[in-house]
């Protein structure tokens, strides 16, 4: 099962990696500007193992993993994501992020919650998050003709045959399916061996192994000064999971996804808080600079710690929920609140 694991995951690395540099440079081609490669192309291709596995799951009759992917992969976009890559280097958020698609990411995940209330997702939900999709990627798209890099430009940043930025795609493509197979089996595995509920595997195990593109992603684009583009992809693919990842695997699954009254109290939520957080983040400044990287890699230690209490029913959850819940979460509202506050004034 560890094999089955390790090899999924490097399929599904190499996958994405492949997907991702082919519809890039196809995108680039066609003159569309960075900003939209990162919220559209980037993101969506590095999305594509959790949706892979997801729907194998869910097909699978395994909801809780399929839908834990999704819940978790959000979170560690956010909190472990942007936290270490604003820890390596501070970045850059974008006005139409902050005006457009942080919204639309905090939205949806209030949307998700309130559908989820009653313990089910079923075919209707499914297929009015995947119309949302379109609806977004359609309001993408009439921005990116109205900034389209002129053609010389375009042509410049494409390198390589279309042909064989094709065949990269197709090739990430079969791979992302061959690794999610491997994955899922091997963490239910996993999971049946340790005693360990499937819902946590989703959480951190799968969350985290299905959103390795994203991490090498924003990290490489971070590093080479394309510090839009990091935090793009981060949303991007949030958008993405809630809207085509959630909404294709509720669509196809069976009987719809049964949603854990755990989930509904706590993981929901704090997808929705992670989301929240990410608008004063980028409204002070228009950076993420270092200490609110750690704040967020911080707050990604502590979840995962949570889960594995619970999972366990270790006799240090009920202390540590209460300093985390009365002592560190107002510490960090009201500074964010005070910074926000002052950035306010200062425009």
């Amino acid at each position: 099962m560890v094999v089955a694991l390790v090899a999924g995951l490097v399929c599904l690395i190499i996958g994405a990696e492949a997907l991702v540099r082919g519809a890039s440079r196809l995108a680039a081609r066609a003159g569309i500007p960075p900003l939209i490669i990162g919220l559209t192309v980037v993101a969506f291709g590095t999305s594509s193992p959790e949706l892979a596995v997801s729907l194998k799951a869910a097909l699978d009759d395994q909801a809780a993993i399929a839908l834990g992917n999704v819940v978790g992969s959000n979170i560690f976009n956010v909190l472990f994501i942007l936290g270490l890559s604003a820890l390596v280097v501070p970045l850059v958020v974008a006005r139409q992020l902050i005006r457009l698609d942080i919204p639309v990411m905090i939205g949806l995940s209030l949307l998700v919650w309130l559908l989820a209330a009653n313990g089910q997702l079923g075919r209707l939900e499914g297929l009015l998050l995947v119309a949302g999709l379109v609806g977004y990627l359609g309001v993408l798209l009439r921005q990116a003709r109205r900034e389209a890099v002129p053609e010389s430009d375009a042509s410049r940043a494409a390198s390589g045959h279309w042909a064989w930025q094709v065949a990269l795609v197709v090739g990430g493509l079969a791979l992302l399916v061959l690794g999610s197979r491997w994955l899922v089996g091997g963490a239910v595995s996993l999971a049946q061996a340790l005693g360990v509920g499937e819902q946590v595997i989703g959480l951190t195990l799968i969350a985290a192994g299905t959103s390795l593109p994203e991490v090498v992603t924003s990290l490489v684009a971070a590093l080479r000064g394309e510090r839009d583009i990091a935090v793009g992809n981060v949303v991007g693919s949030n958008v993405f999971n809630l809207l085509g990842v959630l909404g294709l695997t509720v669509a196809l699954a069976p009987t719809g996804i049964q949603v854990p009254p755990a989930m509904i109290a706590f993981d929901l939520p704090v997808m929705l808080a992670v989301a929240l957080a990410c608008l004063p983040l980028g409204f002070t400044g228009g950076t993420i600079v270092r200490w609110e990287g750690a704040v967020l890699f911080g707050y990604y230690l502590a979840y995962t710690l949570y889960l594995i209490l619970a999972s366990a029913h270790h006799a240090a959850l009920p202390a540590f929920a209460t300093v985390m819940l009365y002592f560190v979460v107002p510490i960090t509202v009201l500074t964010l609140v005070v910074v926000a506050t002052q950035e306010a004034r200062r425009r």
